[in-house]
């Protein structure tokens, strides 16, 4: 249909700047016609896509946020729990060392004790065996100072009760002596 209102025309009389009206009225037909196809169909399909893409990050964004705040929360939780654990830690090794300074006190207090009765058992051991010795040497200083007094005085001091006696009393006198 072009070709005929071209050819109708002729080319003599046209202006090359002005077009041809009825090129203007098919182009605003159509120009209308495509734009009606647009907004109709093209701009609402890309809107919907426009919008879900938009939720789509915003709702990546709000997913991100909600992520980063449970991480920030369980960050919190493991920092408040290793705290605690360190104040348990803490609390075991004081009791421990409590624990260990008491045994330490009553192992000591048992060696202590331990050895004040073994002391004890010397000193009585000691007082004994002292006791015996004592008894043992007035019976051989009994004798020999018996044997030495009858070769000084002459005669025999065989009577067992009066050589008792003598000496039972010269020991007396030499233990007061010792004594002063």
């Amino acid at each position: 249909m072009l070709f005929l209102l071209a050819a109708e025309g002729g080319e003599s009389d046209h202006n090359p700047i002005i077009p041809i009206w009825q090129e203007i009225v098919v182009g605003t037909v159509a120009f209308a016609v495509l734009c009606f196809v647009l907004m109709k169909f093209v701009f609402p399909r890309m809107e919907q896509t426009f919008q879900a893409r938009v939720d789509a990050i915003e709702g990546g964004i709000k997913r991100a946020e909600a992520a980063q705040a449970e991480a920030n929360q369980l960050l919190e939780q493991y920092r408040a729990q290793l705290a605690e654990a360190r104040t348990d830690a803490a609390k075991i090794r004081d009791d421990a060392r409590a624990d260990a300074e008491g045994i330490r006190q009553d192992i000591l207090a048992k060696a202590r004790e331990e050895s004040d009765r073994v002391i004890q058992a010397g000193k009585d051991a000691l007082a004994a065996e002292r006791a015996t010795i004592v008894r043992e040497l007035r019976a051989e200083v009994g004798t020999i100072a018996v044997d030495l007094a009858s070769k000084i005085v002459g005669e025999s001091l065989a009577d067992e009760a009066r050589r008792k006696g003598t000496v039972d009393r010269f020991l007396s006198g030499l233990e007061s002596t010792g004594a002063r």
